[in-house]
């Protein structure tokens, strides 16, 4: 960063056509990456012999951080690339001068190529700059005070490098001189090996990670005995003070109930941080009394260099992401054809940004540019709600709609961000619609441990019980209860359940390297079951017993 150089990251998992497309887009001509990852690279040349519209012509050297075998050596001099380890990256620059003139970057010098993974179409590089990135990470800083990140803080790293969120967190650590752990690379032993040992004081994560720590908080409280009482006594206490007065701590609960999971991140945290995707309320309020420390919720994209809102330090209420920081400016655009005006009370419409930490557009490509920043403001593609204090509720997505053949439109994400909440349900849910029907469809990866319980119970196949009439009926009823709880109409109830062989995922091109569900390809996956699901007709689901 401070030679000026502009880097760009690449997830390990994207798929063959988005890395050629980023790779040629930015012309990159020297790659970095571990040495399994070699192999992949490899694999990447080799198609190029079938793909002659997209060669990666300029690609010269890879830097191994490991040794690499004679067999992958030879692949690439076949191709005419260099590999170079890094271990005679540190040599070469043992006999290098030891004068290196820096070229000191200015505010406006791009850092970064951020490339979003998008749904839909090729990639988006988002033009970093390191005023926008100061920017953030200050404004950010000033917001949490007096909880602000100092330099007797640490942190965890474990989210992808190339993610936006982790570049902020890594940019705010050297701005403040926070010091950085970067986990041993098994997110299933970070509880039990990484945490421990580094025992961080401020731990910014992501709603799939807390929705686990809730997940195993509330399996506890339903296992009973004297732990599951205590553990129910505890939250349901803490968190009516929390509703109460603001309060998070408990001189005998947190002694006797909750310092346990207090040491499942180490025992030290004093501030926790979620972004990067949307988080239940209930999910908040059991993790910051159970943690018993201020939980504070941020929102912001890519294109603003991550956090653009958050919460106040001693924000009492949650199901919101809080005010704009100290460098952002937002206004609400009307969507008539969504029922969102500023004239609605309160006030909805897509939320826009401008000021120093918005980007000036995405790399050689004015066409996307165009659409996302119109008049000088970026449009989110999320729908706010603006509340009385001045904090935001996002509460839509204007971009990922459809419409029903009454003329009703739906917003899946809004629905399967309820719905991931059911205990039956593991990983991403997929809420389906069109024009030509009056209901929608959602397909699930059920939870493996609920339907080997069920299935024992039945005396039947795991295989067979996915296919069980009963078992979509608990599914579907649990469904149903969530959606009456947070006051869905008939229409944002699915009509018809399909229970999938095997999870969305990146390998199985479902679902991107940042977990955003990509809707046409799984339309395109899913056309025969769909078309089934529909042919069968509305399912009937009773009321529980």
């Amino acid at each position: 960063m401070y030679i000026g150089a502009t880097t760009c990251a690449l997830y390990d998992t994207l798929g063959e056509h988005a890395m050629k497309y980023i790779i040629n887009q930015t012309e990159l001509t020297t790659i970095c990456m571990s040495g399994d990852l070699v192999p992949n690279m490899i694999s990447l040349l080799n198609h190029d012999k079938q793909d002659s519209n997209q060669k990666l012509f300029r690609l010269k050297n890879i830097v191994s951080f490991e040794d690499v075998d004679t067999k992958n050596r030879q692949a690439l001099d076949e191709h005419d690339v260099k590999l170079i380890t890094y271990k005679e990256v540190l040599e070469a620059g043992k006999k290098a001068e030891a004068s290196t003139t820096f070229n000191v970057p200015q505010p406006e010098d791009i850092f970064m190529l951020s490339y979003t993974s998008g749904t839909t179409g090729d990639p988006k590089g988002v033009k970093l700059s390191h005023r926008m990135v100061v920017g953030c990470a200050a404004s950010v800083n000033w917001r949490i005070r007096p909880m602000s990140i100092r330099e007797d803080d640490t942190y965890i790293s474990y989210l992808p490098a190339a993610h936006s969120f982790e570049q902020a967190l890594f940019s705010m650590s050297l701005i403040y001189g926070t010091r950085q752990g970067f986990y041993g690379g098994d997110p299933k032993k970070m509880a039990q090996e990484d945490l421990p040992y580094l025992q961080p004081t401020f731990f910014p994560s992501v709603p799939r990670l807390y929705n686990v720590f809730y997940g195993r908080i509330t399996d506890k409280v339903a296992e009973g005995g004297i732990g599951g009482w205590l553990l129910s006594c505890g939250l349901s206490s803490k968190i009516a003070s929390l509703q109460a007065d603001g309060s998070y701590t408990h001189c005998f609960y947190d002694k006797i109930v909750f310092s346990k999971l207090k040491a499942l991140l180490g025992g030290k945290v004093r501030l926790m941080l979620t972004g990067s995707a949307p988080i239940d309320r209930k999910v908040m309020e059991t993790l910051k009394v159970a943690f018993a420390c201020p939980f504070l919720e941020g929102y912001g994209m890519t294109e603003t260099a991550a956090g653009s809102v958050i919460h106040k330090i001693d924000e009492r209420e949650m199901g919101h992401v809080g005010g704009p920081v100290a460098n952002v400016k937002i206004r609400f655009k009307d969507i008539p054809e969504m029922g969102y005006s500023h004239a609605n009370t309160p006030c909805k419409g897509e939320v826009c940004f401008q000021g120093s930490s918005i980007m000036s557009g995405y790399y050689k490509n004015p066409e996307k540019t165009n659409e996302t920043i119109i008049d000088g403001w970026l449009h989110s593609g999320d729908v706010g709600e603006l509340r009385p204090d001045g904090s935001i509720k996002i509460v839509d997505r204007a971009k990922n709609i459809f419409k029903l053949s009454q003329g009703e439109y739906i917003a899946p994400e809004k629905l399967e961000n309820v719905y991931v909440q059911s205990k039956y349900i593991d990983g991403n849910p997929w809420v389906h619609g069109d024009s030509l029907h009056d209901y929608t469809l959602i397909f699930i990866n059920p939870q493996i441990e609920w339907l080997e319980k069920w299935a024992q119970e039945k005396g039947i196949s795991v295989e067979d019980a996915k296919k069980h009439a009963d078992f979509k009926q608990l599914v579907m009823q649990d469904i149903y209860a969530l959606a009456d709880k947070n006051k869905f109409n008939s229409l944002e109830k699915p009509g018809n359940i399909w229970i999938l062989n095997e999870p969305f995922t990146v390998e199985n091109n479902m679902i991107t390297s940042t977990f955003k569900l990509k809707r046409n390809e799984a339309k395109k996956a899913f056309a025969k079951e769909i078309e089934e699901l529909y042919a069968a007709g509305k399912m009937k689901v009773n009321k529980p017993r």
